[in-house]
């Protein structure tokens, strides 16, 4: 039974060694566009990671630059001055016209660089953020129309300067639907809602690192369904409080501190199982100062979306969906990873279904123990680098 065990906790062991680089450094970030329509003339004013772009990095299937072919040359733009990386911007226009990323009524407006501003003084292990003002003669039309280039990852698209403005999330290679100039485009509650939901999910699933390690840990305290129910409701109440709070601008902890507090909750629920046979009567109460603890890191990624001010609720209850059913599935695959570590095992032994009953809860142990430290040395690292590098 013991090899066959081994190798679903060998795979388990590698995702999350392979997996443990720091989920700040290089983090990719969606591009945040207004775009405005006046005299004659479409602005299009961008917060973009120009070295993401400049460099080729395939945005719609990374979640950090360091995992790109093109890592070197991301790091090379990233070390250069401010001004020599505002000369590189207008490089991408040829691509960006010949797509072309804005149109009206089918026709192309060709854009041209009117102002770029790169920030100083930015940790070189964060995105540098520029600011980046594009602008074009309109053709004559009542709609517009943007096209976000395959691999530009993540777009958040607002209209400015009308009444009831349309508000979007359009991925890379993909369109925005007509938007009408005089406004009136106004994303519907309910079509708000199902937008944010996937960025709710990626947040989990790929991209959360973090709190995917946080999840295993509340799944490997106990073989049963019960403590697993309790702390994952203390978790789920604490961090909706903390993302509304947060993403409202009530709540406002800087990532410096809220960053290594998550490692370190990491660190405690690991540690714990360890030492644990059972859910102990404070460990709820602590699941939901953790749970506090992670609302504030989702509120920071809400943040840099840009929540639609007319459609805030729904977005907010969207994008906190896309997060449980993130959590749930990083759940129901630890389970079905450990079930097919059991059918492993009885077909080794040949057993019966009745020796699965006391099979299970003995391999869940020593996955629990495994899992546990592992996460727990993945979760000190992060301390330490958070804190100290």
């Amino acid at each position: 039974m013991k090899q066959f065990f081994l190798f679903p906790l060998a795979k388990l062991a590698l995702v999350l060694a392979l997996s443990s680089t720091s989920v700040q450094a290089h983090e990719v970030v969606p591009t945040i566009a207004d775009f405005t329509v006046a005299d004659g003339t479409a602005e299009l004013s961008l917060r973009i990671n120009l070295e993401a772009f400049l460099a080729g990095v395939d945005l719609d299937s990374v979640e950090n630059t360091d995992a790109a072919p093109q890592a070197g040359d991301y790091d090379t733009l990233r070390a250069l001055p401010e001004d020599a990386l505002a000369a590189r911007a207008p490089e991408l226009l040829a691509g960006w016209n010949a797509l072309p990323v804005l149109s009206v009524d089918g026709a192309p407006i060709v854009l041209e660089s009117i102002s770029i501003t790169v920030p100083q003084g930015v940790n070189p292990e964060l995105p540098r953020i520029a600011e980046w003002t594009l602008a074009g003669e309109m053709p004559v039309g009542d709609t517009l129309t943007l096209s976000w280039p395959e691999g530009g990852g993540d777009l958040v698209l607002r209209q400015q300067g009308v009444e009831a403005p349309f508000t979007g999330l359009i991925a890379g290679g993909q369109s925005s639907e007509p938007i009408s100039l005089g406004g009136g485009g106004q994303t519907g509650g309910w079509q708000t809602f199902t937008n944010y939901i996937p960025v709710g999910f990626d947040h989990i699933l790929p991209k959360g690192l973090d709190h995917i390690l946080f999840v295993l840990g509340l799944f490997f305290l106990s073989v049963h369904l019960g403590p697993l129910l309790w702390q994952v409701s203390a978790f789920t109440l604490a961090h909706t409080v903390t993302l509304a709070l947060g993403a409202l601008g009530l709540v406002n902890v800087p990532g410096s501190i809220v960053e290594p507090l998550i490692a370190a909750s990491i660190v405690y629920v690991a540690v714990e199982n360890i030492f644990a046979r059972g859910l102990t009567k404070w460990r709820p109460f602590v699941i939901f100062g953790f749970g506090l603890l992670h609302g504030l890191g989702f509120a920071s990624v809400l943040g840099e979306f840009g929540l639609p001010e007319d459609q805030f609720v729904p977005a907010l209850i969207g994008f906190n969906v896309g997060v449980e059913v993130g959590q749930l599935t990083v759940i129901a695959m630890a389970f079905i990873l450990l079930w097919l570590a059991v059918l492993a095992a009885r077909r080794a032994k040949l057993t019966g279904p009745e020796e699965m009953v006391t099979e299970y809860p003995v391999m869940f142990r020593a996955l629990s123990m495994a899992g546990s430290l592992l996460i727990a040395i993945i979760g000190a690292w992060w301390v330490i680098e958070r804190t100290l590098l």
